[in-house]
């Protein structure tokens, strides 16, 4: 029980498991052009996934230095301290509590030259419904967004509100990168049609990662 309390004794257990078991993934990307293009023109990408596939992303882009936001409560605390183990930096903040002050960080970072990472329907969803904050960074700041998609062969999928999903070992886990999305500026229209296109793009992106793993 004293693990279950304890942020420091979770992320020490969890954080070999995971490299473990992320050892034995089969990796297919598709697209990764678009994360090359973005960085080669010196604006670090605001990175955006769904919630449910926070494991695998973890994964395959460790040791960026991305930066991300993490809830201000014990979930965030254990989850912060696994993620900065695979080189990852937090914002701490929510939509509920803190998230103003995790977006000015972000942005810090972004002129800084670090990317930056949103699980764009946390952190409690609604499923599948992309949250404006990234969006809202994009058109604050110019740097485009990097939407990408995951699935795998096989995994388990867990019982929670965003469906998350756990590669099993050996599994073919298949990424699925978009083009950029550029936001002109911070209008209630602009962020609007921004965060439905990225939705729009991120259902394209989830069918290629399945038709991938189809093959």
């Amino acid at each position: 029980m004293r693990l279950l309390r304890n942020p420091a004794l979770i992320s020490a257990v969890a954080t070999p498991l995971i490299r473990t078991l992320g050892a034995t993934y089969r990796w297919q990307v598709d697209g990764f052009e678009h994360y090359e293009a973005i960085a080669a023109s010196g604006r670090p990408p605001i990175f955006a996934v769904w919630h449910g596939r926070i494991l695998p992303a973890t994964l395959f882009w460790k040791n960026r230095g991305i930066v991300v936001i993490t809830s201000r409560n014990f979930d965030g605390e254990w989850i912060a301290r696994i993620i900065a183990r695979f080189g990852y930096g937090t914002a701490r903040g929510s939509t509920s509590r803190g998230g103003a002050r995790a977006l000015v960080q972000l942005r810090r970072d972004l002129a800084g030259g670090k990317p930056v990472g949103f699980t764009i329907d946390g952190p409690r969803g609604p499923f599948r419904v992309a949250q404006p904050g990234a969006v809202f960074l994009a058109g604050a700041t110019g740097h485009p967004i990097l939407p990408f998609h995951i699935e795998c062969s096989a995994a388990w999928t867990l019982k929670s509100w965003d469906r998350t999903q756990v590669p099993k070992p050996f599994a073919r886990v298949t990424l699925a990168i978009g083009e950029a999305l550029h936001v002109s500026d911070t209008n209630e229209s602009t962020i609007e049609a921004c965060r439905l296109q990225l939705e729009r793009q991120l259902a394209a992106l989830e069918q290629r990662a399945l038709a991938m793993n189809e093959r």
